[in-house]
């Protein structure tokens, strides 16, 4: 065990020190996929191919001026940008990116993933109430709609993936896809979940909890500085944290030929993700906010229930 411990102090540290990276990262990253996609110029001025870009927001970021409405309630105020980081980076806990590489392998880590996932919409609900802001507390309980009825169909979904697998631990569901990756048999799951993965994330198309041109900002409307800058923090490692789980549910987690170490071929996998995510942010229109919700029940439901029905037919079939 003492030997263990400081590999095992390693990987928490590695952990937190590349998620918490990744975030800053991705801004670079969105802005020049953006100007690419469609066909602009990105940011080229700051640094070398405009990578001090990321510096410059956070330099800016911190000397903001921390400002806290009079009329907010200051102590559920402070804490709301604080809960949507802390659950995300507790559900990293739990992903599996290569052999051994795993903070903790649970065998219930696919219900804790969920779990921590649901927590992120206290960090919406508590900052759009505690601004006291009128045009905050729609963009909070619009948000608040969307992620509980998205989280539905996302939990519905993985239900193939643990029939086939036959347990909700991620290491084991990634060991069940050594002879085929779940996208193929899981395709409807995998579609889904990915869709139930943007909302969850409120990320262009689903950016209905904020939607500027109606709300202002939503439900960081009355937020500055650093405070501001953890919700889009939050957000980056929401996305990294969905690309990840695609990767692990459906795309063998980190399995790919021998040329390449497992934990490459994972890290791969989730850049193609995070790339798609950006590319739907160039070139999605927004829907209104009942298409969303109607697409969600009257779609997206059946379609889950009948994607479980039939693997669960399927897999006993092939038991019986």
């Amino acid at each position: 065990m003492e030997e263990a411990a400081p590999n095992y102090f390693l990987i928490i540290g590695g952990v937190l020190f590349v998620m918490l990276n990744v975030a800053a990262a991705l801004i670079w990253v969105e802005r020049r996929l953006l100007a690419l996609f469609q066909d602009r110029y990105g940011p080229n001025r700051a640094g070398p191919f405009g990578l001090l870009i990321v510096a410059a927001d956070s330099i800016k970021l911190f000397f903001k001026q921390d400002w806290v409405p009079p009329f907010a309630d200051k102590p559920v105020f402070v804490l709301a940008p604080a809960i949507v980081v802390v659950t995300v980076l507790m559900s990293f806990v739990v992903i599996p990116f290569a052999p051994g590489v795993i903070v903790a392998d649970l065998n219930i880590g696919l219900l804790f993933f969920l779990a921590m996932s649901s927590m992120g919409a206290y960090s919406i609900i508590l900052g759009g109430w505690s601004s006291n802001n009128k045009y905050s507390l729609l963009g909070a309980m619009r948000g608040a709609a969307q992620m509980i009825s998205y989280e539905v169909f996302m939990g519905l979904s993985l239900m193939g993936v643990v029939l086939l697998s036959g347990s909700f631990s991620l290491r084991e569901i990634v060991e069940a896809q050594r002879g085929l990756w779940f996208f193929i048999p899981q395709f409807l799951g995998f579609v889904i979940f990915f869709i139930a993965g943007i909302a969850e994330t409120h990320r262009l198309p689903f950016d209905i909890p904020e939607a500027e041109s109606e709300l202002i900002a939503g439900f960081h409307s009355e937020y500055s500085g650093m405070k501001f800058g953890m919700f889009f923090i939050g957000e980056y490692m929401g996305i990294t944290l969905i690309s990840c789980m695609l990767v692990t549910l459906y795309f063998g987690g980190w399995l790919g030929p021998e040329f390449l170490p497992p934990i490459v071929w994972f890290i791969l996998k989730t850049l193609f993700f995070l790339c798609v995510f950006i590319l739907l942010r160039a070139s999605m229109p927004r829907p209104r906010y009942d298409q969303l919700m109607e697409y969600g029940w009257k779609v997206l439901l059946p379609l889950t229930l009948l994607n479980l029905m039939v693997t669960a037919a399927v897999v006993l079939w092939r038991e019986g």
